[in-house]
C-alpha cells in the first residue's frame, strides 16, 4: 500500500474555496479506492478575516446538495507549522500562491509541496484558477465545486497511479 499523504487547501478567508475543496476532497478520500491513503485534510486562509467562523452558507448548501453532509470546519489562518505538517499545500489562485510561497521561504527545508490546485485541471499545460465566489451568486459556488471535484480526482490519480478508481 502506498504511503499516506496529507493535503491542505488555502484561499484568502477560508470560508468559500478552500473549504469547498477540503469538503470535496475529504468526501472522495473517505471512499474506496482512496480510503486509508490520506492521513489528514484541512483548509485555511492567508488572511485572518474569518478565524473561528463556519464556512459560507452557500459553500455548505452546495456541499449538501452534492451529498456531502458531514463536513465541519472552523476558519483558521495559515500557520508556519503547516509547511512541516502537510505534504501538499494547494492555493486557489495566484495571489494565495504568492502569499503561501512568501511564508514558506521563512521555513527552509519544510516538506510541503506548494502549488496551485488548478494544476490538476486535467488539460495538459492548462492551469485553472478557482475564482472567489464570495461576492457573486450561486453559480460561482457550483463552479468551485466542479473544479474541486475534478482537481481532486486528477490529483489522486496522479499521486496513486496504481489505485483503480471507478
Amino acid at each position: 500500500m502506498p504511503d499516506q499523504i496529507s493535503v491542505l487547501f488555502v484561499c484568502l478567508g477560508n470560508i468559500c474555496r478552500s473549504t469547498m475543496s477540503e469538503g470535496v476532497f475529504q468526501s472522495i478520500a473517505k471512499k474506496e479506492p482512496y480510503k486509508g491513503l490520506i492521513s489528514k485534510v484541512d483548509s485555511c486562509g492567508t488572511a485572518s478575516y474569518h478565524i473561528g467562523e463556519e464556512p459560507d452558507h452557500r459553500t455548505m448548501a452546495t456541499l449538501r446538495a452534492k451529498g456531502i453532509k458531514d463536513y465541519i470546519h472552523l476558519g483558521r489562518k495559515l500557520r508556519s507549522s503547516d509547511f512541516d505538517n502537510f505534504d501538499y499545500i494547494f492555493a486557489m489562485d495566484k495571489s494565495n500562491l504568492s502569499d503561501i510561497q512568501r511564508e514558506q521561504r521563512k521555513k527552509p527545508g519544510s516538506r510541503a509541496k506548494v502549488a496551485l490546485f488548478g494544476e490538476y485541471s486535467g488539460t495538459p499545460g492548462k492551469v485553472e484558477i478557482v475564482d472567489d465566489p464570495y461576492y457573486g451568486g450561486h453559480d460561482g459556488f457550483e463552479t468551485a465545486y466542479e473544479q474541486a471535484a475534478r482537481f481532486s480526482r486528477n490529483f489522486l490519480r496522479e499521486v496513486f497511479p496504481d489505485v483503480e478508481a471507478e
